[in-house]
């Protein structure tokens, strides 16, 4: 069952259905198949358990039942006669046709080694992967198949089992064993039953003989015998077959240690294991169809049932908009890839600061002016020692003169600097907000603004210790713009907090009166989300992928949202702002309504999930 999980995940499938002879050896079998798969992160989706001799009526009812669900690998797993009758039924079904894979286990290669009617079964298995205990070519194996036609993979085993058994009496007796048996006192006859177990003898060497055969070694007809320390055969391997035409076809090999290959195991198991050997490989496979197209292993469910997109709303298949993954909701859902990155960032309104006769201190700080005074009396203390010897007023000596150049060129700098500052200030209106960044934010005291259903409320609150109280929930883009122009005097809030996107909308219409202050911080991204185990999940984040690779993604968020200078390089000045906000509103397109601007979506859950509007 593992070359199976193997086979499953090669072709990126992550569900199959089972259908399988509800006895013992279809139970374990399916049991394992199932440990298998989840090591694979896959799982069997659903399971169709037949009883041993099956007429064709039920399992013509288990197959169209199938048929109604979403998931197009069958995995086979039965005897020879209920397998057949499964493969056709489904033929009558068109359960063979383009689309649908059937994986047989080593019962089918069995059945095709000793069928007679080759031809009528490569009619019936078109298409199917089916796998075979792998046996190497040899010249014992060659002689012996010449000799004894139509053997199956099954006979060679039990050739080698009865020489394994001989070998190991033949150690057995030359070690001096003898056969003797005993009576066991734990066996008890059935009341009323037909069986006697009380007459059932044991061998009282069973464990010095099972020691004996579980260190042999020999080479038979498949090849190398010999088992590790859990009592298996070592390097165990299967051929991996593709039925279809005239006859089957080996796509590849499948062992324990190389997995799936085009080189036989034999020689793979001789090389150390590596990253070159582990390389999964096999050849093309014709599919059923007659298609070489792999099929995706799913289809939407034929059940009547459509598939209920939110965007967002109630209950739903899946939710597309701006739904923000964070961990907590892929408890709940199954989430996309991210097609857009955001960020959280701060909006406050800006205030127009006219110069004031005092602004020729502006251009430079507190710290800066101490700094050039103290260099000014620093200098001059070092030329007046250096020249004050000879009591002149011009500067005479070498490193008086070196001093006075590097000093000279410094003030020059200092001017240059100066005055360009001072140009703008006195030229210009300013742009100034009393809030910094999120450091000052949270220090501070005043109200924050956050939209209604935003994470940004939890991640304030709860990451950033900022109390509920100074938390302000607002429902769109106009109470965005109403509670700044009020202020936090007037029951309004001093800033906004939310994603960049809606932030880049807001500042695309607001006359410069509001910008972005202070570095952005959180960094998210939004997805799609879906219901667990979805199989949209992969197919739509290979498409946005694709989009990503080729630019077409970054083009789809220009044409929604524009290239916004007002963020990538913010500025202080009016007319700066004025300039960069025509090329702004003539870039940005906005997307649907207002409401489908401020939608939000909630996780969904399995079948009954729900959508709420606020759940960004």
């Amino acid at each position: 069952m593992n070359a199976i999980a193997d086979l499953v995940e090669y072709y990126m499938w992550k569900e199959v259905t089972a259908i399988y002879v509800d006895n013992e050896y279809g139970r374990n079998g399916i049991s394992v198949l199932g440990d298998a798969l989840a090591k694979k992160r896959a799982r069997i989706s659903y399971k169709a358990a037949f009883a041993p001799g099956a007429p064709k009526n039920e399992i013509h009812d288990y197959l169209v039942e199938l048929n109604l669900t979403e998931t197009r690998v069958y995995v086979v797993h039965a005897d020879p006669d209920s397998g057949l009758t499964v493969f056709s039924v489904a033929k009558y079904l068109r359960m063979m046709t383009n689309g649908y894979v059937w994986i047989a286990t080593d019962w089918l290669s069995s059945v095709l080694d000793s069928s007679v009617d080759t031809d009528k079964m490569d009619d019936l298995l078109q298409g199917v992967i089916a796998v075979c205990h792998h046996t190497p070519g040899s010249n014992i194996k060659k002689s012996f198949t010449t000799k004894w036609k139509n053997l199956n993979s099954y006979a060679l085993y039990a050739y080698d089992s009865v020489w394994l058994l001989a070998r190991a009496l033949d150690v057995f007796f030359s070690e001096g064993g003898n056969i003797t048996f005993s009576s066991n006192p734990r066996l008890r006859d059935t009341n009323g039953g037909a069986l006697h177990f009380t007459s059932l003898p044991i061998f009282d060497e069973g464990q010095r003989l099972l020691q004996i055969l579980i260190t042999m070694k020999f080479i038979g007809l498949r090849g190398k015998i010999q088992f590790d320390k859990g009592k298996n055969l070592i390097h165990p391997a299967y051929d991996v077959l593709n039925i279809g035409g005239t006859g089957s076809r080996r796509i590849g090999y499948w062992s324990n240690q190389s997995g799936l290959s085009v080189i036989p195991p034999e020689i793979l198991n001789v090389k150390p294991l590596n990253a070159s050997t582990r390389n999964q490989n096999l050849y093309g496979v014709i599919w059923p169809g007659e298609s070489a197209i792999q099929p995706r292993g799913w289809v939407f469910p034929n059940d009547g049932n459509t598939l209920r997109i939110a965007v967002p709303s109630d209950k739903y298949d899946a939710g597309v908009g701006d739904i923000t993954i964070f961990t907590k909701r892929l408890r709940t859902v199954d989430f996309t890839v991210a097609y857009m990155e955001s960020e959280l960032v701060i909006v406050a309104r800006v205030e127009k600061v006219s110069p004031t006769t005092w602004a020729f201190l502006k251009p430079f700080t507190v710290e800066m002016w101490c700094v050039t005074g103290a260099a000014f009396v620093f200098v001059g203390t070092v030329i007046w020692i250096l020249e004050h010897q000879v009591n002149r007023q011009d500067t005479v000596s070498t490193l008086g003169r070196l001093v006075m150049m590097l000093w000279l060129f410094v003030v020059l700098i200092i001017n240059s600097s100066y005055t360009a500052s001072l140009s703008s200030i006195l030229t210009t209106q300013q742009l100034t907000s009393h809030i910094g960044g999120i450091d000052n934010l949270k220090s501070s005291s005043y109200p924050i603004g956050v939209q209604d259903g935003s994470f940004a409320y939890d991640y304030l609150n709860q990451d950033l210790n900022i109390p509920q109280y100074r938390l302000k929930i607002l429902k769109n883009q106009e109470d965005y713009v109403e509670a700044l122009r009020r202020g936090p005097q007037d029951d309004g809030v001093a800033v906004i907090v939310d994603e960049l996107p809606y932030v880049e909308m807001l500042l695309s219409s607001n006359n410069c009166e509001y910008r972005t202050v202070g570095q952005a911080f959180k960094k998210i991204s939004w997805g799609f989300a879906f219901q667990r185990d979805s199989h949209l999940v992969v197919d739509l984040s290979t498409a946005i992928l694709q989009l990503s690779e080729n630019g077409s993604l970054r083009k789809i968020y220009y044409k929604s949202f524009g290239r916004n200078p007002l963020l990538a390089y913010p500025s202080s000045s009016v007319e700066a702002c004025n300039s960069v906000e025509n090329r702004v509103n003539q870039q940005i397109c906005r997307y649907g309504s207002q409401e489908s601007v401020t939608a939000r979506a909630e996780p969904l859950k399995k079948s009954s999930s729900t959508l709420n509007k606020n759940g960004k």
